[in-house]
């Protein structure tokens, strides 16, 4: 696996990303299509609005799977970098810090994470700008 760095750290999953997604998309796309022309022709339109909703439903499950999965995933990271900054400082992050702030601040190596978070808390940093202020990145190579 390369290096990530803040160019190259986010994920595309291409099963997920391009053999789930697109061919969903597509389905809803023929489904809507389908429905109108019956609907034009004044044909039935039970089967194609099944279609429709049967992807729709379909393309709702693929959307909720991830999103659960990635919210799991938060709160693990949450907790860790909360046991991480403990570790190194004797107390929990800061209160004002977002979730997003803290995940952002995951990448950050030990010996810059306590003053990025300091930063992150003063200058209410976004989780983009906190990934940038990071000098030596440290990948997080089991992000869902």
């Amino acid at each position: 696996m390369k290096q990530q760095n803040f160019s190259n750290h986010s994920q595309i999953v291409p099963i997920f990303h391009y053999g789930v997604l697109i061919p969903v998309l597509a389905m809803i796309t023929c489904s809507t299509i389908s429905l109108y022309r019956h609907y034009s022709a004044g044909l039935g339109l039970m089967l194609p609005s099944i279609a429709l909703l049967g992807s729709v439903v379909l393309f709702l499950v693929a959307f909720l799977s991830r999103s659960f999965a990635l919210k799991a995933q938060d709160r693990a990271i949450r907790a860790e970098e909360n046991l991480r900054y403990f570790v190194l400082t004797g107390k929990l992050y800061d209160h004002r810090l977002s979730l997003r702030q803290v995940i952002a601040l995951r990448f950050a190596p030990n010996e810059e994470l306590v003053a990025l978070a300091q930063r992150a808390v003063t200058e209410n940093l976004s989780p983009k700008e906190i990934k940038a202020a990071i000098q030596q990145w440290k990948g997080d190579y089991y992000r869902v």
